[in-house]
């Protein structure tokens, strides 16, 4: 049927209508994307002038580190410390790394690891009780037996610590492993003669010898022997390994030990690599510096077990300059907020290996003098500091230089790298479902640059709380500042959507980094109490005294800057504490990390 030329009038009517429209939508589209792309560079312009007026340095080409000498670089020391030490990026570095077998310092590297469990094996006997009632005759060799009169008020006592010194020191490690100082597989069992005037029952045992009284090792159990006044005391289940055993088992990584203390001599460590944007450079392989300060913890503690602080010197100091591997040196740039915060956590773990030989009184004078120059090198807030700005920085130039594409592989995992190939993340439907793929894609690019503007702006607020020059961290301005960025995160706007993935938690870092400072600083002054111990025979009256003959200068306490606390305890001991995240002196009740608000930082 032919159309009408009444019809055909009205659909080119339509269709100029839809075209008018069309033009109409896409000029004041034009418009709107035009003035929002001048009002966002317009503000973005104005915030990195202010900023920069203000000392902040922008310019991610000043972060790049100079090329330096092979001979000098420590990632050029060797074909394996490069692949050790640098995290791979491709399937054929990860094929090559995979080679080197330490890479895999756990338990789980090895199913030939010596662990005693007593699930599996014969539980060991720790002693062998004999009941000696009046009338009784001793026993034949009772001149090699302990004696104890359960009456007495000390037999309690007493008998704790046999048991105790027959089971031998112990460790926990920081894989998952329980250290002890002798070889339980064969132990000789403690030999004692409980005098009574009647028969005590096993309850009565039991509670003489509670079954958790040698918790790192195993819980104990008491049991009737053959003989009716005859008793034993086992281990029961635990899974212990012998110092000794793992010493030896791990000896096999020595050699890599020492291949990077060798390399540890040079003065640079710029991994070779793409800088040109933040998410392009090459990084340190974290999991390899976590396993392998582990490892060298571990190590530690079986020396200190079997008596050999030298040896535990040696392996705890390589666990204190490995840090200088995320130090960056000798320009420091850039430094990442991960790497500052690994070596955050590392140094930590060096701080609580040395902590362990004081609890085992394992260290010696030559020791602790050594552990005092080492902490003083140990100043972890600059560390964060340029973390944060480098961050700044990067995120900065991500955005003002990435197009948009790649944006969106960045922040809305459009496209995941794996193994050096491409994969996409999720169908175009998925995709289409995905706000952060839609405003990368549709966005005026001025959106990009308010969410710049916040970004830059609140980064640039996390370096309020620190105080260099003084060496202080403020408390109530993190917390300040944490509650204004949560307030500012919970106002949905297209202005913080991007800002909300780029602006790392700060908060729960600049905690650690205090904490862990802080340790640094109070071991200091633990090693000078020590020293002075040594040399007078109790704690000094107050901290003053061991300045100058133990310490150089007394280390502060990072929260507020005043002295840390002091004083000696009845016991013969001391308390030596700060006022931790809530700036408040609780008295030397200890907090804990996982809850700032309360309590004091107190060295164990």
């Amino acid at each position: 049927m032919n159309e009408t030329p009444k019809n055909t009038s009205r659909r080119r009517r339509i269709s100029r209508r839809i075209l008018i429209g069309a033009a109409i939508f896409a000029t004041l589209m034009a418009v709107f994307y035009t003035e929002e792309d001048w009002r966002g560079k317009r503000a973005w312009d104005n915030c990195k002038r202010e900023l920069e007026a203000k000392g902040a340095v922008l310019d991610w080409e000043q972060f790049i580190p100079p090329p330096v000498p092979d001979d000098q670089n420590f990632f050029k020391a060797s074909t394996n410390i490069l692949l050790r030490f640098v995290k791979a990026q491709t399937q054929e570095q990860n094929e090559a790394a995979a080679q080197l077998t330490w890479l895999n310092l756990s338990l789980s590297s090895s199913n030939s690891f010596p662990i005693l469990d007593f699930a599996k094996a014969k539980s060991p006997i720790v002693a062998e009780l004999t009941l000696l009632l009046p009338g009784d005759a001793a026993p034949a060799s009772a001149t090699t037996h302990f004696t104890i009169r359960l009456d007495d008020p000390a037999a309690r006592g007493r008998l704790q610590d046999l048991i105790q010194t027959a089971a031998g020191r112990s460790a926990n490690g920081y894989q998952g492993f329980q250290f002890s100082e002798l070889q339980l597989s064969n132990l000789a069992p403690v030999k004692i003669v409980l005098q009574a005037d009647a028969s005590p029952t096993i309850g009565d045992f039991q509670n003489l010898i509670p079954s958790d009284l040698i918790t790192n090792i195993g819980r104990l159990a008491i049991e009737a022997a053959a003989d009716p006044k005859a008793f034993r005391v086992k281990l029961v289940a635990g899974r212990i390994t012998a110092a000794a055993d793992y010493l030896q088992w791990s000896d096999r990584f020595v050699p890599a030990f020492d291949e990077v203390r060798e390399a540890l001599k040079r003065p640079c460590a710029v991994i070779p690599g793409d800088y040109s944007q933040s998410y392009l450079m090459p990084t340190p392989n974290f999991v390899l510096m976590r396993n392998l300060a582990q490892t060298l913890g571990q190590r530690t503690q079986c020396y200190l077990l079997l008596g050999q602080p030298e040896k535990a010197l040696r392996e705890v100091t390589l666990m204190h300059d490995i840090c200088r591997i995320l130090e960056r040196p000798p320009t420091g740039k850039p430094i990442t907020l991960v790497e500052a915060m690994i070596n955050v956590a590392i140094s930590g773990l060096y701080v609580a290996t040395v902590a362990d030989g004081f609890k085992m009184h394992g260290w010696q004078e030559p020791q602790m003098a050594a552990f005092q120059e080492q902490f003083k090198t140990i100043n972890l807030p600059p560390l964060v500091v340029a973390a944060f700005k480098e961050g700044q920085a990067a995120s900065i130039h991500t955005f003002e230089t990435t197009p948009r594409t790649k944006l969106a592989e960045l922040f809305s995992m459009v496209v995941v790298i794996s193994d050096g190939h491409k994969t996409k993340s999720g169908t175009f439907w998925q995709l289409l479902q995905n706000p952060m793929y839609l405003f990368l894609k549709l966005a005026p690019r001025g959106w990009w640059y308010q969410n710049l503007v916040n970004c830059a702006v609140l980064k640039a607020k996390s370096l309020d709380g620190f105080d260099l020059e003084h060496a202080t961290i403020s408390p109530r301005i993190f917390d300040a500042d944490a509650r204004d960025l949560n307030q500012f995160l919970d106002h949905k706007s297209p202005f913080n959507l991007v800002a909300a993935i780029a602006i790392p938690n700060t908060a729960k870092a600049t905690q650690t980094l205090a904490y862990n400072q802080t340790l640094v600083n109070e071991a200091q002054i633990v090693c000078a109490l020590e020293r002075f111990r040594l040399a007078n025979g109790n704690y000094p009256e107050t901290l003053d005294a061991l300045v100058p003959p133990f310490i150089e200068k007394l280390p502060h306490d990072i929260i507020g800057g005043q002295p840390l606390h002091y004083h000696r305890t009845g016991d013969g001991k001391f308390l030596l504490y700060s006022v931790g995240w809530n700036e408040t002196d609780d008295g030397g009740v200890p907090g804990k990390l996982s809850d700032p608000k309360h309590g004091d930082w107190v060295w164990h």
